[in-house]
């Protein structure tokens, strides 16, 4: 995986539609570590029309910072208007790396056969890539062909990726998507003076079909096909197709990014190499798979921005990994969908006062039109984390509904056999078995205490049985990410170390019960020695202090009919992993758990919890 003993200095950036942020990392003490970080305006517009300025002007901060913190005037690391790599000890680095989120990302167009099945596969090969799916064409999508047509010259994507079929079934739906796309004749957003690429990952015995139909209207590009049978889906090389043509095609357009592409260089089997500039998205689901790959353990992340929020998960002994998009929820873009997708009700089914509804509408306009602002007063922050609670809580179900086993039986059949299902398999995603639950984005990573973040997650994610929880401490994951490439070594060990902040965990014991009963009998060897036992109530949340790389040894008996992972009544004896905050013993069972509709009865109850989790100070509560 890359000459780890030549990488003594590493800089990664993350070019981002507002900001460029860049990190070095080096080799301190026999490991790897984060040591300082940049950041400057992105230039890839008008009036300087080239990313790489912005580059330049990050890695020139991390240049001066290196200074002064080894109070050293040698250091250097741009050398003629680049960053310099350089052969020589003690020059420059050893490796440059980057992620790109700039130019709106990647945006891409699926179609399939069957909507629930090639295209979900499609969907997934897509959005594994890094990708924001505009659309999914399929040919039971009940759309009049004209309608269709009309839709893929109107969205005009970066790239579209064709499936359908397994391989040897009928050609006929296939070729009439073709037609379609043929007809369509789309032009690509960035760039008119090259072909739209198509990738086709579908039924090869439809390969000279789509070859005759959009061979000379577009840059085809023929690869395996992404679900060849119906029992299986075979992801990898479409995804590989669209990584390729996103630094081929994408990249090559945005003003910049060639000379960027030239600059991306690292070690590789003791070569020098040029490492491709990979979507920040894609760069966050890489690290997502090797942390799950190298610890063995199920992880499901979130990253909540602006305008979309994100959802990684890695679920299964066959490590699936899964991505979603919720484009339409954010918390300052988006925020007005937010209030849209929830309702006002489930919105201030969180807040633990009484709040004039004109209140909370006019906070959510301002916000939406000065995206950059940050809450003023106590309750604006209250409000704030309430949208953002419910933004959360919608993004998961979506990549619940998305994260799904395949359909189709061990028994043989065709493509048509299936084609009016419309109902995929069972979720894969199981908060029962997942060992690590991490959250990004502003309004996680900026809470003012990280108590808020805890909230945040155990509310919106409502884990169970054993949960740690932690969040990204300046979201350098898509860095990470795209580090792994060259070292898993250095990407893992400046993910644990510097970029998670470990909150604590979640024990939580799932199962329906009446209140005052008991939920959980805790017996809990403090690392100070103290020994907590309680037996706690259905419907309380109890925060106990653990520090960060403490563990406490527990028992943990759930209540009548409750599970707490080794199946209803049992026992369990482990250790818990602390953090920042602590470990959280919830046990308000039911997942999703209700709250009352009352207020007199809701808010009470919001401010005992609130006050348990310790998030906001006691004259608002």
């Amino acid at each position: 995986m890359g000459n780890t003993q030549k990488l003594k200095r590493i800089i990664a950036t993350d070019c981002g539609s507002t900001t460029t942020k860049s990190i070095l990392i080096e080799y301190v003490d026999g490991e790897y570590r984060q040591t300082v970080r940049g950041e400057a305006p992105t230039t890839v517009e008008k009036p300087l029309n080239d990313v790489t300025r912005g580059v330049v002007n990050a890695v020139t901060e991390l240049e001066e910072l290196a200074r002064l913190k080894y109070n050293d005037n040698s250091i250097k690391f741009i050398k003629d208007e680049t960053i310099w790599l350089s052969e020589k000890d003690g020059e420059g680095v050893d490796a440059y790396v980057s992620t790109s989120s700039a130019g709106g990302g990647l945006q891409m167009m699926v179609t399939g056969v069957v909507a629930k099945m090639t295209g979900e596969s499609a969907e997934r090969a897509a959005l594994g890539a890094g990708a924001i799916v505009m659309d999914l064409i399929a040919s039971n999508d009940k759309r009049a062909n004209y309608e269709k047509i009309e839709r893929i010259r109107q969205l005009r994507p970066d790239m579209i990726l064709m499936a359908g079929g397994v391989d040897g079934g009928t050609t006929k739906h296939v070729a009439e998507l073709a037609e379609l796309v043929g007809a369509a004749d789309p032009k690509p957003r960035l760039g008119s003076s090259y072909k739209l690429p198509v990738i086709y990952a579908g039924n090869i015995a439809a390969q000279d079909i789509i070859k005759e139909t959009l061979g000379n209207k577009t840059d085809l590009i023929i690869t395996e096909n992404l679900r060849p049978i119906l029992e299986r889906e075979n992801l990898g090389p479409a995804r590989d197709k669209i990584h390729d043509l996103f630094m081929e095609h994408v990249m090559a357009q945005a003003p910049g990014y060639n000379k960027l592409m030239s600059w991306t260089k690292g070690p590789i089997n003791g070569k020098l190499v040029n490492i491709p500039i990979m979507p920040t998205p894609a760069a966050v689901g890489n690290i997502m798979q090797t942390i799950a790959k190298i610890n063995n353990i199920e992880v499901l992340g979130v990253d909540i921005g602006g305008a979309t929020t994100d959802v990684f998960s890695v679920f299964t002994e066959d490590k699936v990994f899964n991505r979603t998009v919720s484009a339409n929820l954010g918390m300052s873009y988006s925020i007005s969908n937010v209030l849209a997708t929830a309702g006002l009700k489930n919105i201030l089914r969180w807040v633990p006062f009484d709040i004039d509804e004109s209140e909370l509408l006019n906070m959510i306009k301002n916000k939406m039109i000065r995206p950059t602002t940050i809450p003023q007063k106590l309750e604006e922050l209250v409000l704030e984390q309430a949208i953002a609670k419910e933004a959360l809580r919608y993004a998961f179900i979506q990549h619940k509904e998305f994260a799904v086993g395949l359909k189709g039986g061990q028994k043989k059949r065709e493509i048509a056999d299936a084609f009016a299902q419309s109902v995929s398999g069972a979720s894969i995603v199981n908060m029962m078995s997942l060992d690590l639950l991490v959250g990004s984005g502003g309004v996680m990573s900026h809470a003012p205490r990280r108590n808020q973040s805890v909230m945040m997650l155990i509310d919106a994610f409502q884990p169970e049985g054993i949960t740690r929880l932690a969040v990204d401490s300046i979201f350098m994951m898509p860095q990470l990410g795209v580090l792994a490439e060259i070292s898993e070594k250095a990407a893992t060990e400046v993910f644990e170390k510097d970029c998670l902040i470990y909150l604590g965990s979640c024990v939580a014991p799932v199962g329906t019960m009446k209140p005052g009963k008991t939920a959980l009998i805790a017996k809990l060897e403090l690392p100070n020695g103290e020994v907590f036992e309680e037996s706690i109530p259905f419907g309380e949340v109890r925060l106990m202090p653990c520090g960060v790389g403490e563990i406490t040894k527990a028992t943990l008996k759930p209540g009548k009919g409750l599970d707490i992972g080794a199946g209803k009544n049992q026992e369990i004896s482990c250790e818990l992993h602390g953090g920042v905050v602590g470990i959280v013993l919830d046990t308000r069972g039911r997942r999703p758990f209700s709250l009352p509709v009352e207020t007199s009865e809701r808010v009470p109850l919001l401010k005992k919890w609130m006050k348990e989790f310790d998030v906001y100070p006691e004259e608002i509560l």
